[in-house]
């Protein structure tokens, strides 16, 4: 039995079975993970310095790196300063998938939105990866759309785990509820 959040119900038939085909998939292998560890490594201190350039460079060695790897089509990445917000709350990050001869694209923000702090390193990596799985569900997997299930919630941790080189956490819940 798979365990689903509350907008399942209101899915059509279609759209439960891309749902519970995403949520068997739980991990992606990066055959060489390491070969972003430099990339990966300079990510907090670009963060620190607000230096949006170079954050946005290593941002698409990485996402470049990941997609290579897996034999994905690429994926444009775009780090802006400080996250869009309103009523809803702060927007993190944003996937456009690809339409005609257009590439697809991520955006993230490398600040908050209200009082324009820099990011952690961890939230902000974890953004780019889920919003990059957003992309492999769409390119590498064939998912007919990209659903925020358990499994999606596991691969975006699969891959941060891989690219840092640091192991889960039994006791802390990686879900986002």
């Amino acid at each position: 039995m798979i365990m689903v959040f509350d907008y399942y119900h209101r899915l059509s038939s279609r759209q439960k079975q891309i749902y519970r085909q995403s949520d068997r998939v739980e991990s992606i292998e990066l055959p060489k993970p390491a070969v972003m560890r430099d990339s990966i490594d300079a990510l907090p201190a670009a963060l620190e310095r607000n230096d949006r350039t170079t954050v946005q460079r290593l941002c698409a060695e990485i996402v470049k790196g990941i997609t290579q790897q897996l034999r994905a089509p690429l994926v444009r990445i775009t780090v802006m300063a400080a996250r869009p917000s309103n009523n809803w709350g702060e927007l993190h990050g944003l996937y456009e998938p690809a339409e005609g001869r257009k590439r697809a694209h991520i955006t993230v923000w490398m600040r908050t939105a209200k009082r324009r702090q820099i990011v952690a390193f961890r939230t902000f990596l974890r953004t780019v990866l889920h919003e990059l799985c957003h992309h492999l569900d769409y390119e590498y997997f064939r998912f007919h759309d990209s659903f925020h299930t358990e499994g999606f919630y596991k691969r975006e941790s699969s891959l941060f785990y891989a690219l840092t080189g640091r192991a889960p956490n039994p006791e802390q819940r990686e879900l986002k509820l």
